[in-house]
């Protein structure tokens, strides 16, 4: 969800309210495997506010996987980790073969209070191994996914990247895309409106951002999903994530 400030007057004085925007994170050592040193990977699984770097807990999720060659392969070696009281995941995988490697996570839904909603982010990336360079463009099969339209690595910062989104296998127009920076740096954003960037999907239900910085950037478009959960008796809607991280380079 798209960061908010709410500033209520009071009888006593003045409040504020701030949520910023929530990404499922999926980011491997690399976006690229080279050689045999680099085969060894390491993958982390969180759910976070990537600029803020403000985590919250995840649980374990439903789902953990590469896609490569057609077909998914589970991921079932994750390791909780902690940073502070919130939980978080990592994983090793051995690239040993030639190929497009899409590690993706579906998450257990998230119950966002202040939103009144749950939250569950399809997340994934995309890693070439050995120079194999086909196949960026196929749909892994995710109830929500973004599938790049540029190719979604080898990239330098200031370079385009484009995607279309799916949903349910159809192309969603009019949705809104979030774009945050994994702000592993600890930049300072100028105010809130810079912190999460903004396109929507056009009738095709493509979109494209230029980025400016070297570094790992979170795409997450959001829809409204057909299902609901119930809790405590009540039904809430789900906010459905469709997301994908890409990584940059300085030149």
């Amino acid at each position: 969800m798209k960061a908010k400030f709410l500033v209520v007057p009071a009888i006593v004085g003045v409040f504020a309210v701030s949520a910023f925007a929530h990404f499922g994170v999926v980011i491997p050592s690399s976006s690229t495997v080279n050689d045999e040193k680099e085969a060894k990977m390491s993958i982390t699984y969180r759910f976070t506010h990537p600029f803020e770097q403000m985590m919250m807990n995840m649980e374990k999720p439903v789902e953990t996987g590469v896609f490569v060659d057609g077909k998914k392969n589970p991921i079932s070696n994750l390791t909780e980790k902690k940073d502070g009281k919130m939980s978080y995941y990592t994983a090793n995988y051995e690239v040993k073969n030639p190929g497009m490697y899409q590690f993706y996570v579906d998450p257990k839904p998230y119950f966002e209070a202040a939103e009144d909603k749950f939250i569950r982010h399809i997340t994934k990336t995309v890693v070439n191994a050995y120079g194999f360079g086909e196949g960026w463009d196929t749909p892994i099969g995710l109830k929500a996914e973004i599938v790049p339209l540029s190719r979604p690595y080898g990239l330098y910062k200031g370079n385009l990247f484009s995607g279309v989104v799916l949903y349910k296998g159809e192309r969603a127009k009019n949705v809104t895309v979030e774009v945050e920076y994994y702000n592993s740096k600890g930049l300072k954003a100028p105010s809130e409106d810079f912190i999460t960037q903004e396109v929507k999907t056009n009738e095709l239900g493509e979109f494209s951002f230029a980025m400016p910085l070297a570094g790992w950037w979170g795409f997450a478009a959001l829809i409204d999903d057909d299902e609901t959960i119930k809790k405590d008796g009540k039904a809430y809607p789900v906010e459905l994530g469709a997301v994908i991280w890409v990584e940059t380079k300085e030149y």
